[in-house]
């Protein structure tokens, strides 16, 4: 990647906006990389949630500070501010993003994206990503639509829970309304039907509660009940809450006919539940799943949806990009009656998406 983008960077002062997933396919740090590069200034960082390493845990506030080792300024993004400002872009040429996904809308990096690209453009500053496989496979597109009124830090734009494009892609998506002077590098041999591990690119920890990939397809499967009580433990592999029976919310789950995994029903402390055995990422779908989990647990049990007001959209809402999912689980409704519910806007995305996908990943035809 450094190869093809080398022309648009050689001589310029650089920004760089990455974090501890910002590694070849040997693991080398593309800050180390860029630092001993001749003809490249790397001149300043920017980190996202987590901190430049990764390790702060989730929505804690990073501050800013001056590299020990690199000796440069390290820019947070979610502490005083989560877009660059003015004075950090000062001297700044050129912006550089390199941030690995997991490919669900509710994970912030990609909201780091696109405050940066609106940054860009305000500041008038090229940027350039380098592409990254979406590690749910570019195939799976799933969940409500982002309403235009529960947009956050959550969730920036109209799209899915699950939008199945690569990072490159869902920038060019975010500047159809932006108009950043944008380049895409994009990767060398990636397909988009490819598994995470097909890549043979080597996964990094992404958060705290993202130590590995059996985490990440775990993400939007288990994390989706927020305030509700129903909740998820072990790292995305749990799902369940109190009262719940683990036998019958097992039992209902795998006669769902969910693909790509089955529900093993286990106690947590004192709340039922079930672990998830995810056997077949091909065609595992994270956010149908996590729509089915919390429906079928509000039909099971005791369960309240945070309600937003005019003032005030509370957490749940904005993870859903909707508050008539929360109406839906409080009804009762089947989880088949909200998955169609949801599947008029969720069309008109995957029309819209076409024009931003990357022929150059498209499977070889056979």
């Amino acid at each position: 990647m450094l190869d093809d983008c080398y022309h648009l960077i050689d001589g310029k002062n650089v920004g760089l906006i990455t974090n501890q997933t910002g590694v070849d396919s040997r693991g080398v740090s593309f800050i180390d990389k860029l630092l001993a590069t001749k003809g490249v200034r790397l001149i300043a960082l920017y980190a996202p949630e987590h901190g430049l390493d990764g390790t702060a845990r989730a929505g804690a506030r990073v501050n800013s500070y001056n590299h020990p080792h690199y000796d440069i300024p390290v820019y947070s993004l979610y502490g005083s501010t989560r877009m660059p400002t003015e004075e950090m872009l000062l001297k700044i040429e050129v912006l550089l993003f390199d941030i690995q996904d997991i490919g669900a809308r509710s994970y912030t990096y990609m909201s780091t994206l696109q405050y940066c690209m609106i940054a860009a453009e305000k500041y008038n500053k090229p940027i350039i990503v380098l592409d990254r496989p979406n590690p749910l496979g570019g195939t799976i597109v799933e969940g409500p639509v982002m309403e235009d009124k529960f947009k956050s830090f959550m969730g920036v734009d109209n799209i899915p829970m699950a939008h199945g494009m690569t990072t490159g892609e869902l920038a060019g998506f975010y500047n159809r309304s932006i108009g950043a002077d944008l380049t895409v590098i994009v990767m060398d041999g990636y397909h988009r039907n490819m598994s995470f591990d097909d890549t043979g690119l080597p996964f990094v920890q992404t958060s705290p509660n993202i130590p590995d990939i059996t985490s990440l397809y775990g993400y939007m499967a288990t994390g989706l009940g927020e305030g509700t009580g129903v909740f998820q433990r072990n790292q995305f592999r749990w799902i369940g809450g109190k009262g719940l029976d683990s036998i019958r919310y097992a039992e209902l789950l795998n006669s769902a006919g969910l693909p790509g995994v089955n529900y093993i029903p286990e106690e947590h402390d004192t709340a039922g539940g079930v672990r998830l055995e995810i056997y077949d990422p091909y065609i595992f779908n994270p956010a149908k799943s996590g729509i089915y989990a919390l429906a079928y647990a509000f039909m099971l049990g005791d369960f309240h949806v945070p309600k937003s007001t005019s003032n005030s959209i509370v957490m749940f809402d904005k993870i859903m990009g909707t508050d008539k999912i929360g109406h839906y689980l409080e009804d009762r409704v089947s989880p088949e009656q909200i998955e169609a519910s949801y599947q008029p806007v969720l069309q008109h995305f995957k029309e819209e998406r076409e024009q931003y996908l990357i022929p150059l990943y498209d499977p070889p035809v056979r």
